[in-house]
């Protein structure tokens, strides 16, 4: 049973075949599986970095998972900014028209918020101000380039131990087009119900905007602060109940702007409720940060501050800088003219591996002029990994020497200068993946209870990470690894 568990890890650590670009990165570890794939941390020869690579196997089996994918990895690169997850690379299949699998070469980080709040319970005012000012940067980019994420929770941010914030995981978010119907662009969200705004819980407004996400920021905010969830609903109607205890029931003028008339008449016949107080709901928290949560969380989303008002907000006063928090330019509708018509599964495929020419300059180069082939031969990397997988048998799954992962877990320290790079000897080796089950269930739940039922653009320039000096406290971290797609 044991040998047969072996063969089967063995099975998955075998991440490369005839993709010649596997040459370049020698694998350390398997740290996890998520829903679409397997997941490793290895090394990249070329640049010494640690990266984490994602296997996500059999892309098109599905075509909404692989839709998806496209969706995910296009914004990737995108929306190219330091607060902001980076792909460093998609390996090239060698076959545009047969490839199964997509290989996406992420920057390892080596946690996310959820266990940074989980671990800590000495987060000082100095990190919940840098936190909060780092997500609300991703936010004012994502949505000057008309995206919405959708679905921002803890498990969605990343983090190092230095203190930087990446946002990632885009599988759900959405470029909002002038001319796209609201009533089919938003029919299929199914975010997390703990950190979902009001107006998604029932269909409220017949307008959805970039509101949704700060709300999300603002429970995000919260969590940090207490350190536990403020809305955890066991169901939609829970979750409002919990929205309402605390911000109180909606103004009449609110109501009545509201679209849906089972939803409208659910909200005028709720007990009424008067707000209970922010400064005694975070008696210990920041006055400041207490004033600017209390806007983040408006019920109405017309009330809510945009990021960039946000950022303005006295709470960064000595923090935020407008040459550090850019915007950026409206993605053009040409990158997603797919999601506008029907596509069948080798239109997808051939998009996908378009995205990966992305990171093979002079290859896209050939693609464009129309002189690539159909085939890419590589130098096959089997028999560079056959040692590895063989010492890995040998010594129960773990990896080799020669690369040691020197510990398992890591604290932020209690002074640092905040910096680009990953702290060196401090990489996990653990992974965090979500368990996803109850949001679709929760989306299709809420009508029932609530309700009646040219050439293409390319990529904006990367914007440079800037240096930031914090001092920080001492906060017991027990890291884990997270990648998305």
């Amino acid at each position: 049973m044991q040998q047969n568990q072996l063969k089967k890890e063995l099975k998955e650590m075998d991440f490369f075949t005839e993709y010649g670009d596997a040459n370049r990165y020698k694998i350390l570890e398997v740290i996890g599986k998520g829903s679409y794939g397997v997941v490793c941390a290895a090394l990249d020869t070329h640049t010494g970095e640690k990266v984490a690579i994602k296997k996500i196997q059999d892309v098109f089996e599905h075509m909404s998972d692989a839709i998806r994918i496209l969706r995910e990895v296009k914004l990737v690169r995108l929306l190219r900014h330091p607060d902001i997850v980076e792909i460093k690379r998609i390996m090239l299949p060698p076959s545009k028209r047969e490839f199964k699998d997509l290989f996406v070469v992420f920057e390892l980080m080596e946690s996310d918020l959820h266990q940074v709040i989980k671990a800590n319970d000495d987060l000082t005012r100095e990190h919940h101000q840098f936190f909060l000012y780092q997500m609300l940067r991703a936010m004012k980019y994502m949505h000057t380039a008309n995206v919405y994420h959708r679905d921002l929770k803890p498990k969605n941010i990343l983090a190092n131990a230095n203190c930087k914030l990446k946002v990632c995981d885009f599988g759900l978010a959405r470029v909002a087009f002038n001319d796209t119907p609201t009533t089919v662009f938003w029919t299929d969200y199914v975010a997390t119900r703990w950190y979902r705004a009001p107006e998604l819980c029932g269909s409220f407004f017949s307008k959805y905007t970039p509101a949704i996400d700060i709300w999300s920021i603002g429970c995000i905010f919260a969590e940090v602060l207490t350190g536990k969830p403020l809305f955890p609903g066991k169901s939609v109607v829970h979750q409002l109940e919990l929205i309402t205890d605390l911000i109180g029931t909606p103004s009449l003028e609110t109501i009545s702007g509201v679209r849906n008339d089972k939803a409208r008449k659910y909200l005028s016949e709720m007990r009424k409720k008067k707000p209970v107080p922010f400064s005694q709901k975070f008696p210990n928290a920041d006055p400041l940060a207490v004033r600017l949560l209390q806007r983040l969380l408006a019920f109405d989303p017309k009330d809510r501050p945009t990021a960039e008002e946000a950022l303005a907000d006295p709470y960064f006063k000595g923090l935020s800088k407008i040459e550090r928090e850019p915007s950026c330019q409206p993605i053009s509708k040409l990158e997603f003219e797919f999601e506008r018509r029907r596509v069948t599964k080798e239109d997808v495929r051939e998009l996908i591996y378009r995205e990966a020419l992305e990171y093979h300059p002079q290859l896209l180069k050939d693609y464009l002029n129309g002189h690539e082939g159909s085939n890419f031969l590589y130098p096959s990397p089997v028999g560079q990994f056959k040692k590895q997988f063989a010492y890995l048998e040998e010594n129960g799954g773990r990896s080799a020497p020669v690369f040691p992962l020197e510990r398992k877990h890591v604290s932020l320290p209690r002074s640092t200068v905040h910096s680009n790079g990953i702290t060196p000897n401090t990489q996990s080796t653990s992974v965090s993946y979500e368990n996803r089950q109850d949001r679709e269930a929760d989306a299709r739940k809420a009508m029932d209870v609530i309700s009646s039922k040219p050439k293409p653009t390319r990529p904006p320039p990367r914007v440079p990470s800037e240096v930031l000096s914090f001092p920080y406290s001492k906060a017991r971290e027990s890291c884990w690894i997270r990648c998305t797609i």
